[in-house]
């Protein structure tokens, strides 16, 4: 059996903390080990990277940290296949290649971004100058969870590097395979400063809370639950820190009844079992204009019953295993509890309980027909393949459905009336709207949400928000008088 995955810390393998189990979550076989961290692998994460701020040469030089970002994407790059191979083991994804692809080029974004970082200058009155330049705001304690632990580690940690901060980031336990050879990326690059980035493995959240708590961390960013983001808000708060957190979501599809059926059936059917439905901008609500409600109801729960359900291994595979087997009784309990509450059930799905899939986590997607809207399995984000559907009228009502919950991560209109695509668009409480598709997120424009889906933005140039200070410099041009 391969070396247990270790920390990366100050440029050192680090093998502390007690070892646990990687499991793959189709099969539930041990495929390795990891060293558990918590707060003194954090503690040690957040030293070296202060240390390393200080320095200087770091936060100081814009070109070596676009040589750097460029490095880690060629890098990347040589290992996609090994990220690929380690992603469907132990996080169960069929869609790993969609995910890992995407990586190398935001990287490569975010180096231009470091090579071309400035401020401003103008004169406020005809005498003075002002100045102003973005300076990095220092160490940054980035915050991953197990669903997509790499694109969702370095959307934080590629522009805190561009800026000029430092990290300390908390990977989580259930991915530690997957964290560690992310680690092993940054070992392997040249003229990477010593304790910049920094990575330890975590299943608890001893060492998280300590990113939060420590005088020693200037930034914030969390990925994750609105719950566990509004506790982490309230601590940062607590110390004047700055703070951004990309949180749930329950995103809706408002779907007109003139919408094109032959483009939007296969969307829906990908939308809320892509990643086992385990993602915050799955498309679990379906909202239907009256007139076209039975077809869609009755189309997608046909689709849905040919989801192919599988190993990520198996290439016909659409819907993989969720992260474990705690996770699949809670899905299900959810359905349970949403069909006590009188949704109706179209397509019970529920656990793999015979046949090989039945050691995994694995579960079958469920489809409800919802009439209360105030019913939990509407307001609250599920995390699994399960969609509902409800249906509305006239626009203001399909809005205020749309809107009628506490998230506001994103939404998507269908309809060929494209004035009207762009007015419900404007209607919409979210970050984002998608027009006739699904889930379209580029690194060169803002992610993020309103409400209780989050606070600031991660890719495009807003996210340099959560990373940088602003400095104002003054001076006169004007001579002191004349004697």
């Amino acid at each position: 059996m391969s070396m247990p995955a270790r920390h990366w810390i100050d440029g050192e393998w680090l093998a502390t903390g007690e070892l646990k189990e990687s499991r793959n979550p189709a099969t539930y076989e041990v495929i390795g080990h990891y060293h558990d961290g918590g707060r003194e692998q954090a503690e040690a994460a957040i030293a070296a990277a202060k240390r390393a701020f200080a320095r200087g040469d770091w936060a100081r030089n814009n070109l070596l940290r676009a040589d750097v970002l460029a490095q880690l994407a060629d890098r990347f790059e040589a290992h996609q296949q090994s990220f690929i191979d380690i992603y469907k083991l132990e996080n169960g994804k069929p869609e790993a290649l969609q995910e890992i692809s995407r990586i190398a080029p935001a990287m490569r974004y975010w180096s231009a971004m470091a090579r071309t970082l400035k401020g401003e200058s103008g004169h406020p009155s005809p005498d003075d100058i002002s100045i102003t330049s973005r300076e990095p705001i220092g160490v940054a304690g980035i915050i991953t969870p197990w669903n997509s632990p790499i694109i969702l580690c370095m959307r934080s940690v590629n522009p805190a590097l561009a800026a000029g901060c430092t990290v300390a980031c908390k990977m989580p336990g259930q991915t530690a395979q997957v964290s560690t050879l992310l680690a092993q990326v940054f070992s392997e690059v040249e003229g990477l400063p010593r304790g910049v980035a920094n990575f330890f493995n975590e299943s608890a959240s001893g060492g998280a809370q300590w990113l939060v708590s420590s005088p020693d961390t200037r930034a914030i960013s969390f990925t994750g639950g609105t719950e566990t983001g509004a506790q982490i808000a309230q601590e940062a708060g607590r110390l004047l820190k700055r703070c951004g957190l990309e949180l749930g979501g329950k995103n809706a599809h408002l779907v007109f009844e003139d919408a094109d059926f032959e483009q939007l059936l296969p969307v829906l059917r990908v939308t809320a079992m892509r990643f086992g439905g385990q993602y915050c901008e799955a498309g679990s609500r379906v909202i239907v204009q009256r007139a076209i409600y039975e077809k869609v109801r009755d189309a997608l729960a046909e689709e849905l019953r040919q989801v192919r359900v599988g190993p990520a291994s198996d290439p016909d595979t659409e819907l993989g295993p969720l992260i474990d087997k705690e996770s699949v009784e809670r899905v299900d309990a959810v359905v349970r509890q949403a069909a006590e509450q009188g949704a109706e059930v179209i397509l019970r799905g529920g656990p793999v309980t015979a046949g090989p899939l039945s050691a995994g986590a694995f579960f079958k997607p469920a489809f409800l027909a919802v009439r209360d809207p105030g019913l939990p399995i509407i307001q609250e984000e599920i995390f699994g393949p399960v969609m509902t559907i409800e249906a509305f009228d006239d626009e203001d009502e399909g809005v205020r459905l749309v809107n009628g919950t506490k998230y506001g991560l994103g939404g998507s209109v269908w309809t060929r009336d494209l004035p009207r695509a762009f007015r419900v668009s404007e209607k919409f409480e979210t970050g984002m709207v998608w027009i006739n598709e699904w889930g379209k997120v580029h690194y060169q424009f803002e992610e993020g949400g309103y409400k209780q889906s989050g606070i600031g933005r991660l890719n495009g140039p807003s996210a340099l928000e959560d990373f940088t200070e602003i400095k104002h410099i003054t001076f006169t041009t004007k001579g002191p008088p004349k004697s």
